[in-house]
This record gives C-alpha cells, sequence and structure tokens, in this order.
C-alpha cells in the first residue's frame, strides 16, 4: 500500500511538474497525458488478460471457468487502478464514478455495440442466474451509498453520500462469494468456449508468460495513475466536476478491454461470452472496483449529490432494460436493442455534460 501512495505521489509532481508555463502548450501537453494514458491503459489490459489466460490454461483450468472468471477480473483491472489510485490521491468522486461510469459503458456501449455487429446468444444459465447478481449488486452500491440520515435529501442536490470504508470490506467479501459460485457455475455448463484465439501466447515458456503479465499489471498500475493526476487538472481547468470526467471520459478509457474483448467475441461467433463478460464486468465494478477503492480509505468514498440526481438513476435504468431486453429477446439479443442501449448510453453522456 506505501508502494502504491508512492507512486501517486510520484506522478502527481511529475504532471505538475511537467506542465510549461504557456497555457496553451500547457493544455496540449495535458491533453496528450489523458489521450496516452488511456491509450496505453487499454493496451496494457488487453495483453493483461491474454496473459491471465494462458497462465489459467497451464494451471488446468476449464475454458469456461476463465471465460466466466479470469477474462471479466482481467479486462476490470483498469477500473480498480483507476479507482484505487483516486481513492489514494484524495480523488473519491473520481474513484465512485468511474466504477458507476464503467457499468453504465459496459452495458450500454459495448454491449450495444455487439449487438450491432451480430446478434448476441444468450446463455440462459448466466444471464438468469448471474443477470439478477448484476442488478442486485448496482442496487446494493446505491444503498449503500444512500445518505440515510436525511433519504429525501438525496434529490435535492443539498446532501452527499458516502461509501464506508467497511462497507468496501464487505463489498470484497461479496465478491469472493460471486467468484466462488461463478467457479461452480461454470464448471456446471456444458457450454464450452475455446479461448484459445483470444490470446497468441499459448505456446510461450512460462517465464515469459509470468513476465509479460507482470510487466501489463506494472503498465496499468503506472498509467493509471498518470491519468488519474492528469485527468484531476484537466477537470479543475475546464470547471467540469471530476465526477462527471470520472464517470464519461475515464469510464470509457477503462473499459476499452470490454470492448475490444466484446467486438472480438461478437466478430467470431462467440456472443453468448461477450454478455457474460459485461455481466461479470459489472458485477466486478460494483463489488471489487467499488469496494476497493473505499477499503483503502478510511473516511470512505465521498458521494456526490450528481450520483443520486443523475448517475444512479441512469445505471440503474439501463441494468433494468437489460433486465427487459434479456426477457422479451428470446435465444438472442438483436440489433434493434442494441440501438436501444446505445440511445441510452448517448443520453448519458448528454446529461452529464449538460448537468
Amino acid at each position: 500500500m506505501e508502494n502504491l501512495k508512492r507512486a501517486v505521489e510520484f506522478f502527481e509532481h511529475f504532471v505538475e511538474q511537467s506542465l510549461p508555463a504557456d497555457p496553451l502548450w500547457s493544455n496540449v501537453l495535458l491533453a496528450v497525458y489523458v489521450i496516452g494514458g488511456i491509450t496505453i491503459l487499454g493496451f496494457a489490459a488487453d495483453k493483461l488478460v491474454s496473459e491471465a489466460v494462458v497462465l489459467s490454461e497451464r494451471s488446468g483450468m476449464p475454458k469456461v471457468v476463465i471465460g466466466a472468471t479470469v477474462v471479466s477480473l482481467g479486462t476490470t483491472a483498469p477500473e480498480v487502478a483507476v479507482s484505487v489510485m483516486a481513492a489514494l490521491s484524495g480523488n473519491p468522486e473520481i474513484a465512485m464514478s468511474n466504477a458507476v461510469g464503467s457499468i453504465i459503458c459496459d452495458t450500454g456501449l459495448v454491449l450495444g455495440v455487439a449487438c450491432l455487429i451480430c446478434p448476441l446468444r444468450l446463455p440462459r444459465g448466466i444471464v438468469n442466474r448471474q443477470g439478477w447478481v448484476q442488478f442486485g449488486a448496482g442496487l446494493l452500491l446505491v444503498l449503500a451509498s444512500w445518505p440515510w440520515s436525511n433519504p429525501a435529501a438525496a434529490f435535492s442536490g443539498t446532501i452527499s453520500g458516502n461509501l464506508p470504508q467497511v462497507m468496501g470490506f464487505v463489498f470484497l467479501g461479496l465478491l469472493a462469494a460471486y467468484l466462488y459460485f461463478s467457479y461452480r457455475w461454470a464448471k456446471e455448463s456444458r457450454d464450452i468456449v475455446d479461448l484459445e484465439e483470444f490470446e497468441s501466447d499459448a505456446n510461450a515458456p512460462l517465464i515469459l508468460v509470468l513476465a509479460k503479465l507482470f510487466l501489463s499489471l506494472i503498465v496499468v498500475v503506472f498509467s493509471s495513475s498518470l491519468l488519474i493526476q492528469a485527468v484531476s487538472i484537466a477537470a479543475e481547468r475546464l470547471g467540469i466536476p471530476q465526477a462527471i470526467i470520472g464517470g464519461t471520459v475515464i469510464a470509457f478509457g477503462t473499459s476499452l478491454p470490454e470492448l475490444v474483448t466484446a467486438i472480438t467475441a461478437a466478430r467470431r461467433g462467440h456472443g453468448d461470452l461477450a454478455v457474460g463478460n459485461v455481466i461479470g464486468a459489472d458485477v466486478l465494478n460494483a463489488l471489487l472496483v467499488a469496494g476497493a477503492a473505499a477499503a483503502v480509505t478510511p473516511a470512505g468514498l465521498n458521494v456526490p449529490p450528481v450520483f443520486f440526481q443523475m448517475m444512479f438513476p441512469f445505471m440503474l435504468g439501463i441494468l433494468l432494460l437489460f433486465r427487459i431486453g434479456i426477457f422479451t429477446s428470446g435465444d438472442y439479443l438483436k440489433r434493434p436493442f442494441g440501438f436501444v442501449l446505445l440511445t441510452l448510453y448517448a443520453a448519458y453522456l448528454i446529461t452529464s455534460f449538460m448537468f
């Protein structure tokens, strides 16, 4: 933990001291930091997923178990790194908004784009069981953050909520239970997905796989720290609340691995993997990303009024829409439903920047 704090402090000073005095060039360099941070983060996370799959296969885990656990954990690594770094650097709004915004992005943008590529087969065993876990995790995040001392004031914009540190540890405990049951459910499933085409080092020496995995993890952590500092300064200069930046720009950047995985899966006829990965990523965003960020913060995560007025309603709305789509779509999520998801995501972006 101390090493993470030192990394945060290093990049905080690096970004601030490297910006030139001239406002124009300072803003240009800041934009380079943001775009570069997101690009490097997405690339490193993609390599992290590939090497994690290889390592899991070497351990003898069934591929369906890898898809239900390792792939979702790997694609959620950027969100975890960004939110924990934000919490450690004193930016709890970015930490929480990244978790909430990533759920909205995964379900609206990622799943919507995958649906447009081709109809996505619905693995009923996943969507009927873990789909309700997905919605329940999002609802639990809202309830745990609610200002229960004055519940009605949450909608008035006059009071903030808080996700306490103790709830962070509770969320991590629930995460452990979720992963355990996902493992059991996956072993019972007969719907095996061949994941070899999602990685390129299947026959590489073990030491090389471990080295790439470790290097990818380091790049994810450090690029996350760089991104946080750059975005914090940019939000302050533009006068945009950090919660809005975290729930839109950063959430999109950290959701790139899910987007790449979903597009790859849909193009290769593994639409069920795309659906399962999004469901798993949403659960992890609520329990792992928000939970880990709260757990490392003694005061918990501050939840500003914008969450109760706009972000939480959009999150629950898009999760509920997904449940309705599953109920009415039969065996496939089809292109018209993809347009609906993308429309709601576009409405979220417009509302965020108009708020």
